[in-house]
């Protein structure tokens, strides 16, 4: 597969063919649903959010790779549920939201009708977001991870197993409620360096830990192609060509941020800290598109 990855010609590439999509029975899908997390919703690479399918605390982006590849395919109905902070759990309940608001449970949005599903979660089941917050230090000391395997036990790694179960669920509901749809699992984008060398302090977590926390993100990534493989859905890979492109490089070649968002895609610092910024909503968006056309 190609993968044409840059900032100058993503952006462009998707809205092109957005642009000149079929809104029309000709297009191959028509119901497109997009259930996921913050990384499906791309919170706050667009300001304000878009209260369009979910409620403004979900800070879901009119830019995140759902809503790019909806457009791109020119499906007649998009409903696009990723939330920030979701977790299988707020598949089948409701997600109550840290301004007040509620949106309602993901797997409301499915109907028998829906023919293309992407999703993108585990992150939050897991707890990595979590993680990354705790391993945070004033110094480049690292201490994170001893305390993660405090007595022989790697929490992180039990984490990482109590999810598989959890996402394996959700997809076979998903075939349970729609029957007919294309299933795409989509994977987590490169956030840390693939070497799992830090870069203090711009992401202010000691070279040991960074390589910890790398490490479980792989953990992650591996276990939703099992789950995938094991569940009838095909897996999109949008960590293997995003490497090299991690929060510790240069505001010009970044896909996602540290802890101040100061990439050359984000200006006016939109985008959320440890999360996808501008220029990695669109590699998404092409990955994802590429994975849908390609087959």
């Amino acid at each position: 597969m190609r993968r044409r990855l840059t900032t100058l010609l993503a952006v462009p590439v998707i809205a092109a063919l957005a642009a000149a999509a079929p809104a029309s029975a000709s297009a191959r899908y028509h119901e497109y649903v997009a259930l996921g997390d913050s990384w499906t919703a791309d919170v706050f690479v667009t300001f304000p959010p878009t209260t369009e399918f979910t409620p403004l605390d979900c800070a879901q982006s009119t830019s995140d790779y759902p809503h790019e590849v909806a457009g791109a395919l020119g499906v007649e109905t998009f409903r696009d549920a990723s939330c920030g902070g979701a977790t299988t759990t707020d598949f089948t309940q409701p997600q109550k939201l840290p301004l007040g608001g509620t949106n309602p449970p993901q797997f409301d949005r499915l109907t028998p009708s829906t023919d293309l599903v992407t999703v993108g979660i585990g992150g939050n089941d897991i707890g990595l977001a979590a993680a990354v917050t705790k391993c945070l230090t004033v110094l480049p000391v690292s201490t994170c991870k001893a305390k993660f395997t405090a007595g022989g036990v790697d929490q992180l790694e039990n984490a990482v197993a109590a999810a598989e179960p959890k996402v394996a669920n959700a997809l076979q509901q998903i075939r349970e409620r729609s029957p007919q749809a294309r299933v795409l699992l989509v994977n987590y984008l490169a956030g840390l360096p693939a070497s799992g060398k830090g870069c203090w302090p711009v992401i202010p977590i000691a070279d040991g830990d960074v390589a910890y926390l790398q490490a479980k993100f792989l953990q992650m990534n591996a276990m939703l192609a099992r789950v995938a493989a094991g569940n009838g859905a095909e897996l999109v890979d949008t960590y293997t060509p995003t490497v090299g492109h991690d929060a510790c490089q240069a505001p010009t070649v970044r896909y996602a941020e540290g802890l101040i968002p100061i990439s050359a895609s984000n200006p006016l610092l939109l985008a959320f800290p440890f999360h996808p910024n501008g220029a990695g909503a669109a590699a998404q968006s092409e990955i994802v598109l590429e994975a849908v056309q390609g087959d």
